[in-house]
C-alpha cells in the first residue's frame, strides 16, 4: 500500500530527473565557517582521546619507577635492619600499587606508589642517620 506522501515523492522525483535540475540541499560543510568549526571539533575529539585517555598509566609508569627506584636504594643502604617498618611499609604499598595497576585501576595505583615512595625516602633517611651514627 502506498500512501500519498510517498506517491507525491515519486513524482517529484521523476518531476526533477526530467527538467534536468537536480534539488540539493544546502550543504553546511560548504560555508567555511561550518567546516573550521566542525574541523576543530575532530581535532578536540582526536586530542582528548589522545591526552585524556591514556594519561593513567603514563602517571603511574613515571610514579612507580621513582618510588622502586627509592626502594632499591633503601635496600641498598640497609633498611630492612635500620628502619624495617618504613621499609616493608614502602615494599608493600609498591607492591599493591603494581597489583592495581594490573587491574588497570591506575588511580589507586598513583596514590599507593606515592605513599610507597614517601616511605621509601623516610627508610633511606633513618638508614642514612643509623649509619652515620654507626660511624660509617
Amino acid at each position: 500500500m502506498v500512501d500519498g506522501n510517498f506517491a507525491e515523492l515519486l513524482a517529484f522525483q521523476a518531476k526533477t530527473r526530467h527538467s534536468g535540475r537536480a534539488h540539493r540541499m544546502p550543504n553546511a560543510s560548504a560555508h567555511p565557517a561550518a567546516r573550521a568549526s566542525r574541523v576543530l571539533s575532530v581535532v578536540a575529539a582526536i586530542a582528548f582521546a589522545v591526552f585524556g585517555a591514556g594519561c593513567g598509566n603514563t602517571l603511574y609508569a613515571i610514579q612507580i619507577n621513582s618510588a622502586s627506584s627509592k626502594l632499591e636504594e633503601a635496600h641498598a643502604l640497609g633498611a630492612e635492619q635500620y628502619a624495617p617498618y618504613e621499609y616493608w611499609f614502602a615494599y608493600e604499598h609498591i607492591e599493591k600499587a603494581q597489583s592495581e595497576a594490573s587491574e588497570a585501576d591506575y588511580s589507586d595505583a598513583v596514590k599507593l606508589a606515592e605513599v610507597g615512595e614517601e616511605y621509601a625516602d623516610k627508610a633511606i633517611k633513618l638508614a642514612r642517620d643509623a649509619h652515620r651514627g654507626a660511624g660509617r
